[in-house]
């Protein structure tokens, strides 16, 4: 049989054309799949994110610097604040109430930390408002929120420059005792009040099913993916 290089040729580029097309399906597929995955773990993040953000009220509190004494001051602060406040939350029923609250007397609050802040020797000046932070991944007993953008009141003091200390103004977590690592349950029972079923269950991941679990690993890789 006579060789046809023409004809040889021909079907070489054809099946190399077919081969080519299946990889650049397969590719094209890959592709809309992970864009699915990826646009579907950012939206899913995001919702489950402000969800919970919107919700709560987170409690800030930044020291002048990291200087030890800087440190102590912050928490002797902190200690004033939560004691002082403490029956006042429990009377707020959700966190837009918890908020016109601190925002109503936050002179008072300003003066209650610079008082504190006279009392233990310092003259720093004291900031006080309710704003934006970014907070990470933190865990409260066996209750834990993910990173991301959430109201709080913020104590800066002095220059602020120092670390800080953060917890869950409301509901008031900022009461538990994390040296049991638990909350207790009419904390969490405050907590179920405020949040939907399937917010909830992530952020009790730690004592629930591997579902949400995986949920709140989607929520924190992502925050801290692009955070």
């Amino acid at each position: 049989m006579k060789f046809n290089v023409l004809h040889f040729f021909k079907n070489k580029i054809l099946n190399r054309f077919i081969k080519d097309k299946k990889v650049i399906f397969v590719s094209v597929v890959l592709g809309i799949l992970f864009t699915s995955i990826v646009t579907y773990t950012a939206s899913y993040s995001e919702e489950i994110r402000k969800g919970i953000a919107d919700r709560v009220l987170r409690f800030h509190v930044i020291a002048n610097s990291d200087r030890d004494y800087d440190q102590k001051l912050k928490l002797k602060v902190r200690d004033e604040i939560l004691n002082t406040y403490r029956d006042e939350l429990k009377k707020c029923g959700d966190v837009e109430e918890t908020k016109k609250f601190f925002n109503d007397n936050i002179h008072n609050v300003i003066n209650l930390a610079e008082n504190t802040v006279r009392k233990e020797g310092y003259d720093y000046k004291v900031n006080a408002f309710i704003g934006k932070s970014v907070f990470p991944t933190k865990k409260y007993g066996d209750v834990a929120f993910p990173a991301g953008e959430y109201d709080a009141l913020k104590i800066e003091i002095g220059n602020a420059q120092g670390q800080n200390w953060w917890c869950v103004m409301f509901p008031p977590l900022c009461f538990v005792d994390v040296s049991y690592n638990k909350v207790s349950d009419e904390s969490k029972n405050e907590l179920h009040n405020i949040l939907p079923e399937e917010e909830y269950g992530i952020v009790t991941s730690s004592q629930s099913n591997n579902s949400f679990k995986v949920k709140f690993k989607i929520v924190e890789l992502w925050e801290g993916f692009f955070s």
